[in-house]
């Protein structure tokens, strides 16, 4: 039986859209929309508390409060180990990526979703671009954030994104040869953009 499966992984700078253009993608390709969503899962898949996800999202480093977890919740050959570490979070969340990909068409919104599922057939990696300019607009509206502060915002989450991705994936963040696509946002705007990322995932996969 044909595989129909389709799995976009959009990768994002701060405050270029890269979430509603995820969300118009899943739409537009019946696919399931992942992004905080992934937290969720990976949560349900591990046990824990979804809040020590949350508190490392595509963060690299130590665990914020680091805390230990009992040998015995996975016995000790178990390869999470019981120090759990940010490592441990990394491989629950990729595991939660694999399985949501094994089981139909996806959008992965970041979470080094492009490299976990490298292996994974009938993959396009996005990625999405904005100028400096629109970017702190954005910020500026929806962190309620005078210029400078968003534009020192955006500097030090993308700091911590590249650095969590570089280190996972050995790859360098929003470095083209990384992508299938990557596009500017803010030349068309995000409805125009998706129409342009669609159309592109339609003609590589001949749909």
């Amino acid at each position: 039986m044909e595989d129909k499966r389709i799995i976009i992984n959009v990768g994002r700078q701060l405050g270029s859209g890269g979430h509603d253009i995820g969300r118009m993608l899943a739409l537009d390709f019946g696919a399931k929309y992942y992004d905080q969503e992934l937290l969720n899962l990976a949560a349900k898949e591990s046990g824990f508390s979804e809040k020590y996800f949350e508190q490392n999202d595509e963060r690299k480093g130590f665990l914020r409060g680091l805390f230990n977890v009992q040998t015995s919740r996975f016995g000790s050959s178990n390869v999470y180990k019981s120090n759990f570490s940010q490592e441990s979070l990394f491989q629950f969340q990729s595991d939660a990526i694999r399985k949501a990909a094994k089981e139909g068409s996806c959008v992965f919104v970041g979470r080094c979703a492009d490299y976990v599922l490298r292996d994974f057939p009938h993959t396009v990696n996005i990625f999405i671009s904005a100028s400096m300019k629109y970017r702190i607009e954005q910020i500026m509206n929806k962190q309620h954030l005078d210029e400078d502060a968003a534009r020192a915002f955006i500097e030090k989450r993308e700091n911590e994104r590249a650095a969590y991705y570089n280190y996972y994936t050995g790859k360098k963040w929003g470095d083209a040869s990384s992508y299938d696509l990557c596009i500017d946002s803010s030349v068309l705007g995000l409805v125009e953009t998706e129409k342009i990322i669609a159309q592109f995932i339609r003609k590589r996969f001949g749909k």
